[in-house]
C-alpha cells in the first residue's frame, strides 16, 4: 500500500514540478521580460530549487563518448554484450580506423567492473570506467530496475546473482579477464570466483575488491549496525513492497528505491540540507558552473532504482546478520563457498579510511579468506582520507587508487604470461 501512496503523490507533485520549472526559465531565460524584474534572480532559483525537489528523476546515460587512450582522442560507443532479466553485460568499445591507434589498444586487457544492485544505477560508476578506459577493455553490468521486470521472469536471490556473475566472466573469457567489483558485489563476486575454482574451472587473472562487506563485524557502521537490531521479519514488514499495477513487474514484491532513498538522505540530512541551500545561493550568485556540478551529482544521487526483494533478503540475512561467507558455512546449490580454493588470481583489496558504508577491515578480510594465495599475490591498499566514494570516483580515485588497479592488473597478467 505504500508503494501505491507514494506514486499517488508523485503524480500529485508531477504538475507542480513542471511548472515550477517553466516558471524557473520564465524568471532566468536572457530574452524574457520577467528576468528584467527586480529579485528576479532569487525568484528563478527559488522555483528551480522546488522543482528539482519534486521531480522524477530517470536513470542517467553513461555519456562517454571518447577518451584520451595511449595520446588518442577514441570516440566510444556502449554496446550490449548480453541480455539477462534482471542485469545486461555493456561493452564500453572504443573505436578507431587508425592502424596505429588499433595497434596501441590491441593488447589492452578486458575489465569486468560488477557495479553494486544497492539502489544507484550502475552510472554511478561513470568515473570508474571514464578512467579504466584509457587503457582497458571494459565491460560493466548494468543492473535492471526489478520494477520493469516482469513476475514472469521469476525471483532473483543473491545466489542468482553469483550465477549472473558467472555467466558474465564465462561470456567474456576468464583466460585474460580482470574482475573490479566495487561495494555491495564483493562477496557475490568473491563466491562466484570461489565456485569456479573449486569446479576446477579457469578463473580470471585478477581480482580487486573495492569496499565491500566481506566480513561486516570488522568495524560495523550504521549499516551493519541496522542489520544488527532489527529481525528479518521487521525487514520484510517494512521494507518490502509490491509493485503498483502501471509498471512491467506490477505485482513483485521489491525493496523500493523511494525508501532507499529516504535511508541515503537520513544518513546525513545536514549535508544534502547544506548543499541544496548552497545550490539556491549559486543561482542567486550566477555561479553556473557550480550550480551545474550540484544538479549533475544530484542527478545521479537521487536516480535509484528497486531492488528484487529476495535478493535484498538474502544479502540482509547471509552477509549483515549470519556471516556465512567468512564463517564458511555459505551454500549455493549444495556447495560451500570455499574463497580458499582460489589459487591462480590475484586480490586486490582497497578500503578508504573514511569509509561509513563498509568499515576498515571489512575488504582486508577477504586475506583471510583466501588461504590458497601465496602472500605474493595478495595486496591491499588503504586509502587515506578517502570516503566510500573516494575510492572509485573523484580526484583520490583517479590520481592514488587507479594507478595502482592499472599496475597491479598489468602485474596479474605478467605473471600468467610467466607461468
Amino acid at each position: 500500500m505504500l508503494y501505491q501512496m507514494y506514486e499517488f503523490q508523485r503524480s500529485l507533485l508531477s504538475p507542480l514540478s513542471l511548472w515550477a520549472e517553466a516558471s524557473a526559465r520564465v524568471f532566468s531565460a536572457p530574452g524574457s521580460a520577467f528576468a528584467r524584474l527586480p529579485g528576479a534572480e532569487r525568484v528563478a532559483a527559488g522555483y528551480e530549487l522546488l522543482h528539482r525537489l519534486g521531480k522524477d528523476y530517470q536513470k542517467p546515460r553513461f555519456d562517454i563518448n571518447s577518451v584520451q587512450a595511449h595520446g588518442h582522442e577514441v570516440p566510444v560507443v556502449e554496446l550490449e554484450a548480453m541480455n539477462l532479466p534482471f542485469c545486461r553485460l555493456l561493452r564500453m568499445k572504443r573505436y578507431t580506423d587508425d592502424p596505429a591507434t588499433i595497434e596501441d589498444l590491441r593488447d589492452d586487457p578486458p575489465v569486468l567492473v560488477v557495479a553494486p544492485l544497492s539502489g544507484h544505477h550502475a552510472t554511478l560508476l561513470r568515473d570508474t570506467v571514464r578512467t579504466l578506459l584509457a587503457d582497458h577493455k571494459v565491460y560493466i553490468t548494468d543492473w535492471i530496475d526489478a520494477r520493469m521486470v516482469p513476475t514472469e521472469a521469476g525471483p532473483f536471490h543473491l545466489s542468482d546473482y553469483v550465477d549472473y556473475i558467472r555467466q558474465f566472466m564465462n561470456h567474456i573469457g576468464t583466460d585474460s579477464l580482470h574482475v573490479i567489483a566495487v561495494c555491495q558485489p564483493v562477496v557475490p563476486v568473491l563466491a562466484a570466483v570461489s565456485l569456479m575454482a573449486s569446479n576446477g574451472v579457469a578463473t580470471p587473472q585478477s581480482l580487486v575488491l573495492m569496499g565491500g562487506p566481506v566480513d561486516a563485524r570488522n568495524s560495523p557502521t550504521g549499516v551493519n549496525n541496522l542489520a544488527e537490531e532489527k529481525s528479518m521479519s521487521w525487514f520484510r514488514a517494512n521494507l518490502i513492497h509490491p509493485v503498483p499495477g502501471h509498471f512491467p513487474g506490477a505485482g513483485r514484491w521489491v525493496y523500493p528505491g523511494f525508501m532507499q532513498h529516504a535511508g541515503f538522505m537520513a544518513m546525513n540530512p545536514r549535508r544534502h540540507v547544506s548543499s541544496h541551500w548552497d545550490f539556491y545561493k549559486q543561482l542567486i550568485a550566477g555561479d553556473l558552473e557550480d550550480a551545474e556540478s550540484h544538479r549533475r551529482f544530484y542527478d545521479e544521487y537521487n536516480a535509484v532504482l528497486d531492488m528484487p526483494a529476495e535478493y535484498y533478503l538474502d544479502t540482509v540475512e547471509i552477509v549483515f546478520k549470519r556471516h556465512l561467507l567468512p564463517l564458511g558455512e555459505w551454500e549455493i546449490d549444495g556447495q560451500f563457498v570455499e574463497p580458499s580454493a582460489i589459487k591462480d588470481t590475484l586480490l586486490l583489496t582497497i578500503e578508504g579510511e573514511l569509509d561509513d558504508i563498509a568499515g576498515l577491515g571489512q575488504t582486508r578480510a577477504a586475506h583471510e579468506l583466501c588461504t590458497g594465495l601465496r602472500k605474493s599475490k595478495r595486496q591491499h591498499m588503504e586509502v587515506e582520507g578517502a570516503g566510500h566514494y573516494g575510492i572509485f570516483s573523484g580526484r583520490r580515485w583517479r590520481s592514488q587508487v587507479y594507478p595502482r588497479v592499472r599496475e597491479f592488473i598489468r602485474q596479474a597478467r605478467d605473471n600468467k604470461t610467466k607461468s
